[in-house]
C-alpha cells in the first residue's frame, strides 16, 4: 500500500475503548455486528512480518536466531493499527485458532509494543455470537509454544530452500527452488509415474451370466476368472445347452454406516469427488463460509463434536426426518497431532439446510452440512441376499447377489464417494434381485467371458495426493492446500487431462443362437485432472533422492512433523529440533559441491542419426526438455522440443527423430505460410506471425492445410467475439469479453465494469473513471490501482 493511499478501516473520532484485531476484513465485518459499541474490530489482512530475502534472516550461529521484518505491504497497514491501538483500553487479538493464527497473534504483539497488562489473545472455531461472546469473557495469554512450532517450521523449511536452491540451480537448470515438503510430494507422483510406466497389464476371462425370472433380469458372476481364453471358451461351451437352478439361497441382514464429519482433508477429497473442486478452490469457498459465520473453522483434522454441536445436530434430525433417524455418534481422531479440543467443519446452525452466497458457496455449505447430519443419523439396515447358481453340465457355480434397503437411516441425508471405478457396468450394477427360491430353474439370455486387464494403481489427483501426505503422515491442514499449489505453480507438476489408447479386448458370448466371439476395442489410460510429472521434475527428484534421501525421504519427513507437534505441546525446544536436522543437511550441501553437472541425470543418448550418423540426446534445455541431433561442441547440432508427455527417460528413439520433422510446412493461406510446430504451450499453426492451438485430437505432423485454415478462420471469429471496443486516445485500453462477461483491460490489469453501465456504450473518460476507482486484489488484500 503507498503512503498516499488509504486503507479500508477508517479512524474514528472517537475511539472504541476496546480493540479486537482479526485477519481478515470479511472476518471483522461479521465480527463487529456481534459485538456492541464498545468494540472496534480491525483487520491484519494476515502476516504483518516475516524473515526477509537473502542470508541475513536467520543467525544459525547464534542458535537459528530469526530476524523479522514488516513485509513492505503492511507498513500502512501497521501504521493505523498502532494508531488503534493508541486510544484502546485493551487489546485483542483475535487470529485463528491453530499455530499460524498464534504467530500471527505474537508479531502483532512485538511490532505494535503491547502491553502485556491489556493485551489479551482470544479464540474460538466459529464466528457466531456466543462464540464471540465466551471467547471474550474467557481469554487467554499468547502460547509460546504454538508459536515456536510455527516458527520451527518456517525457519527450517527457509533453510532447506535456501541451501538447497542454489545447488539445483547450479547442477541442473537455473531458476529452481526446492521445499521440504513439496519435495516429497512430488517424489510421490514420479514415483507412481515410473510405476505405471513399468506396468505391464495381464490378461484374464471373466465370466458374467443375464437370467430372467418372471419378466425380470438379474446378473450372475462366476466367483474366478480364467487366465487363457481356452478355458473360458471352453467353459462357456460346456454351459451351452445346460441347466440352471437355484441350489441356495442365502440372507442376513447388513448395515451401513455413516462416515466421520469432515476434517480439512476429507473435506478436499469429497469436495474434489463430488463437486470437483481443486484443494484451493475448495479451501477459498470454506474460508467465505467461515468467516461469513456458516461454518466451524476449516482447518483441522479433528474429527470431534462438541456436545453442543451433537444436541443441535440431535434436533434438526428429529425435526427434520424423525427420532427414529437419531443415533448420537463420537468420532475418535487418528492423527496424532490433532487437538481434541478443536472441531471437525460443520455447519454453526443446523437448522440452516442451505445457505445464501454464490453457487459454489451453496454447494460446499450443502455438502458440509449433510456430511455433519449424517454423522448423527442411525445406520442404514440392508437385507443382503446371495444365490448360488447350480449348472447341470460343470460343477463350478454361478454367484449373483444383491441388497435391500429396509431402513435408509442417514442414507436418506449422505452417502460418501470413492475414488475407485467399478471394472465395467455389470461389476457395478448390483441392485435387487427378484424373487426366488430353492430348486428353481432359470432361463439362460446370455453368458459372456470379457477379456479384462489388470489396471496400474492410478495417477494422483489433488485430492487423492493430499489423502496419501495424510495417511504419511506429512503436513497437517494447513499445508495440503499451498503444498500442491506451490509444485504446479514451479512447474515440477502439471494437472491435466489426458486421452487414452486403443486397446482390443476377446468377447466370447453364448445366447439361444450358439457360441460366438468378436474382437472389440476400448479405450484405456484415459486420465481426467490428474496430476502429471514434468521432465524437470523427474531430475530433480533423482538428484535429491540420491544426495539428500533425509529431506525427501518420506518417513522422516513425517517424523519432522511430529517433532512439530512435540514443539507445539512444550515437550521440545525447537532450536535443539532445528540443531539436530540442519548439522547432517549442511553437511550433505557441502558434499554436493563436488558433483559434476555432468553426473546429474538430466540427459540421456538414445542412438545415432541414420541420416548423419551424429548422436541423438534427449536432455533438459533452458526452455524445457528438448532432443538434439549432434553433441554439445557440434557446431551444426539440431534441436526439437518435446512433446507433451514425453520424458527424457524413456523416450525412444524413433520418437526423438519423428520430432525433427517440426516445424514443417502445412500450406499457404492469404499468400501467408503456415507452419505446425511444438511449442512450449503444446502444438501449434504460425501464420502471419500469429500462433493459433491445434485441438487435442489434432497431430501437427498429420494436420492438413484444409484443418488448419479451418483453426485460424474459427480463432478469428472468437477473437472477434471477445472484442468490444478500443479508444483512441489510448489504444491499450481494451473493452473484451470474458467468460464471466465484459471487462475492461488495461495493461497487465483487468476491472470490473460495474452493473449500471453498459459495454458497448462506455465513453473513454467514463473507462478512466472506473480504472481509477476501482480496486484491484493484490498481494492477500485490496489497494487501490494507480492510472
Amino acid at each position: 500500500m503507498d503512503g498516499n493511499q488509504q486503507p479500508f478501516f477508517k479512524l474514528q473520532s472517537i475511539m472504541s475503548k476496546n480493540l479486537v484485531i482479526v485477519e481478515s476484513p470479511a472476518k471483522a465485518k461479521t465480527i463487529e455486528g456481534y459485538l456492541g459499541k464498545d468494540y472496534k474490530v480491525v483487520s491484519s489482512y494476515g502476516h504483518v512480518r516475516d524473515l526477509p530475502k537473502g542470508d541475513k534472516a536467520i543467525d544459525i550461529q547464534n542458535r537459528f536466531k530469526p530476524t523479522y521484518e514488516v513485509t513492505a505491504d503492511k507498513k500502512e497497514v501497521i501504521k493505523q493499527l498502532k494508531s488503534h491501538v493508541k486510544d484502546a483500553q485493551t487489546v485483542y487479538l483475535a487470529s485463528d485458532d491453530d499455530r499460524e493464527g498464534e504467530a500471527i497473534s505474537w508479531h502483532l504483539k512485538e511490532v505494535l509494543k503491547l502491553k502485556e497488562e491489556n493485551t489479551k489473545r482470544i479464540v474460538f472455531r466459529e464466528i457466531t455470537k456466543n462464540a464471540i461472546t465466551k471467547a471474550i469473557e474467557n481469554p487467554r495469554q499468547i502460547d509460546i509454544d504454538l508459536v515456536n512450532a510455527q516458527q520451527a517450521r518456517r525457519i527450517l523449511d527457509r533453510l532447506v530452500g535456501f541451501e538447497l536452491s542454489p545447488i539445483l540451480w547450479k547442477k541442473i537448470k537455473t531458476g529452481l527452488s526446492a521445499g521440504r515438503v513439496q519435495s516429497v510430494a512430488v517424489r510421490l507422483i514420479v514415483e507412481r509415474e515410473r510405476e505405471i510406466e513399468k506396468f505391464k497389464a495381464k490378461s484374464s476371462f471373466r465370466i458374467t451370466a443375464q437370467f430372467e425370472v418372471e419378466g425380470k433380469t438379474f446378473n450372475a458372476e462366476l466367483p474366478k476368472k480364467f487366465e487363457g481364453k481356452e478355458e473360458a471358451e471352453a467353459f462357456l461351451k460346456k454351459c451351452l445347452g445346460a441347466t440352471f437352478i437355484i441350489e441356495n439361497l442365502e440372507t442376513k441382514p447388513g448395515k451401513k454406516s455413516p462416515a466421520a464429519p469432515f476434517t480439512t482433508s476429507t473435506l478436499q477429497q469429497e469436495a474434489s469427488r463430488k463437486l470437483y473442486f481443486s484443494v484451493a478452490q475448495t479451501m477459498s469457498v470454506a474460508q467465505k463460509l467461515y468467516e461469513a459465520g456458516k461454518i466451524t473453522y476449516m482447518r483441522t483434522d479433528s474429527v470431534n463434536l462438541s456436545e453442543d454441536a451433537m444436541q443441535s445436530a440431535k434436533n434438526e434430525i428429529i425435526s427434520a426426518y424423525g427420532p427414529e433417524f437419531h443415533h448420537a455418534r463420537k468420532y475418535a481422531t487418528k492423527s496424532e497431532g490433532a487437538q481434541e479440543a478443536h472441531e471437525a467443519i460443520r455447519p454453526t446452525d443446523f437448522s440452516k439446510h442451505e445457505v445464501a452466497g454464490d453457487r459454489n458457496e451453496q454447494r460446499l455449505y450443502e455438502l458440509i452440512w449433510k456430511r455433519a447430519i449424517a454423522s448423527q443419523m442411525a445406520d442404514a439396515k440392508l437385507e443382503k441376499t446371495v444365490a448360488t447358481i447350480g449348472i447341470s453340465s460343470t460343477p463350478e457355480k454361478l454367484i449373483a447377489s444383491g441388497e435391500v434397503i429396509k431402513f435408509e437411516g442417514f442414507l436418506k441425508v449422505y452417502l460418501e464417494s470413492t475414488d475407485e471405478e467399478p471394472e465395467d457396468e455389470e461389476s457395478a450394477n448390483k441392485g435387487l434381485l427378484p424373487p426366488l427360491t430353492v430348486g428353481q430353474l432359470l432361463k439362460l439370455l446370455k453368458m459372456k467371458g470379457r477379456e479384462s486387464f489388470t489396471r496400474p494403481a492410478p495417477r494422483y489427483t489433488e485430492a487423492s495426493l493430499v489423502k496419501k501426505l495424510e495417511e504419511l503422515g506429512i503436513g497437517r491442514p494447513s499445508t495440503y492446500a499451498p503444498t500442491i499449489s506451490t509444485i504446479q505453480k514451479r512447474e515440477y507438476v502439471v494437472k491435466e487431462s489426458r486421452e487414452g489408447t486403443e486397446r482390443n479386448y476377446l468377447e466370447m458370448k453364448i445366447d439361444s443362437r450358439g457360441f460366438s466371439k468378436q474382437d472389440k476395442t476400448e479405450i484405456t489410460g484415459a486420465d481426467k485432472n490428474k496430476l502429471f510429472p514434468t521432465n524437470i521434475a523427474m531430475v530433480v527428484n533423482d538428484f535429491l533422492v540420491e544426495h539428500f534421501p533425509n529431506v525427501i525421504d518420506f518417513s522422516f519427513t513425517a517424523k519432522v512433523e511430529k517433532e512439530f507437534d512435540d514443539i507445539a505441546q512444550g515437550g521440545q525446544d525447537w532450536q535443539d529440533m532445528i540443531d539436530n536436522f540442519y548439522g547432517k543437511f549442511h553437511t550433505r550441501v557441502e558434499e554436493t559441491a563436488n558433483v559434476a553437472r555432468a553426473d546429474v541425470n538430466s540427459s540421456r543418448e538414445l542412438g545415432k542419426d541414420p541420416k548423419t550418423g551424429k548422436p541423438v540426446i534427449a536432455r533438459l534445455g533452458r526452455f524445457g526438455p528438448l532432443v538434439q541431433i549432434g553433441d554439445q561442441e557440434d557446431e551444426e547440432k539440431q534441436f526439437a522440443s518435446m512433446k507433451k508427455g514425453q520424458f527424457i527417460e524413456n523416450i525412444t528413439l524413433e520418437d526423438a527423430l519423428e520430432l525433427f520433422k517440426l516445424p514443417r510446412d502445412v500450406g499457404m493461406f492469404e499468400d501467408k505460410k503456415m507452419v505446425a510446430g511444438v511449442g512450449k504451450f503444446g502444438p501449434y499453426i504460425r501464420h502471419d506471425g500469429k500462433f493459433v492451438s491445434l485441438k487435442k485430437e489434432q497431430d501437427p505432423l498429420g494436420i492438413t492445410e484444409e484443418e488448419a485454415i479451418q483453426l485460424i478462420v474459427e480463432k478469428r471469429e472468437a477473437d472477434e467475439k471477445k472484442h468490444i471496443k478500443t479508444f483512441e486516445e489510448n489504444p491499450e485500453i481494451q473493452i473484451l469479453n470474458g467468460r464471466w462477461g465484459p471487462y475492461i483491460k488495461f495493461g497487465k490489469n483487468n476491472f470490473k465494469i460495474p452493473k449500471d453501465k453498459e459495454a458497448e456504450s462506455l465513453t473513454y473518460k467514463e473507462t478512466i473513471d472506473i480504472i481509477e476507482n476501482q480496486p484491484v486484489k493484490k498481494t492477500g488484500r485490496f489497494t487501490k490501482k494507480k492510472a
